[in-house]
C-alpha cells in the first residue's frame, strides 16, 4: 500500500537529503521552468509543458476545462506551424548547400558618361576707376604758397 507524504514529512525529507529536492520536484514545477526558459529562448518550447500547466490550472479551478482545451488547441496549432516552417527552412538550406544550377552572372552595365556643362566662369568685377582729386592748378599753387 502506497502512502502519500504529508507537508511536514516532505520538508523533513528535503532537509535531510539536500539533493533529493531536484529528484522529487513536481511535474508542474518542471513545466513552469521549461516554459520560462522557452520564453527567454534558452530552450525550445515543449508542448508537454503547456499541457501540464493547463491541467494544473484546471485542477485548481484557475481555468475552466473548456478554456483549457481551447488554449491547448491554439498552442498546438502554433507549435505545428512553427515546426513546418522550421522544416521548410531546413529544406531550403539543404538545397542551397547542395548547389543549385548556377545562373549566368550579369555583367555590370557600363556607366554612361554624364553630359556636363562647362563650369560657369565668374565675371571679372571691375573696380571703379580711382577718381582724380578735384584739386585744380590754382589749389596747388595755393598749397605751395602756404608752405613758404
Amino acid at each position: 500500500m502506497v502512502s502519500e507524504l504529508g507537508g511536514a514529512q516532505m520538508s523533513t525529507l528535503l532537509e535531510s537529503l539536500p539533493g533529493i529536492a531536484n529528484v522529487l520536484r513536481s511535474p508542474v514545477a518542471d513545466a513552469l521552468v521549461g516554459v520560462i526558459r522557452a520564453a527567454a529562448r534558452l530552450e525550445e518550447f515543449e508542448l508537454s509543458d503547456a499541457e501540464e500547466l493547463v491541467q494544473y490550472a484546471s485542477r485548481r479551478g484557475l481555468l475552466d476545462e473548456d478554456e483549457g482545451v481551447r488554449i491547448l488547441k491554439e498552442v498546438e496549432a502554433a507549435y505545428q506551424k512553427r515546426a513546418s516552417r522550421a522544416a521548410d527552412r531546413a529544406k531550403q538550406a539543404k538545397a542551397k548547400a547542395k548547389g543549385p544550377a548556377r545562373k549566368k552572372a550579369k555583367k555590370p552595365a557600363a556607366k554612361k558618361a554624364r553630359a556636363t556643362k562647362p563650369a560657369a566662369r565668374k565675371s571679372a568685377t571691375k573696380k571703379p576707376a580711382a577718381r582724380k582729386s578735384p584739386t585744380s592748378k590754382g589749389a596747388k599753387a595755393k598749397k605751395k604758397t602756404r608752405k613758404k
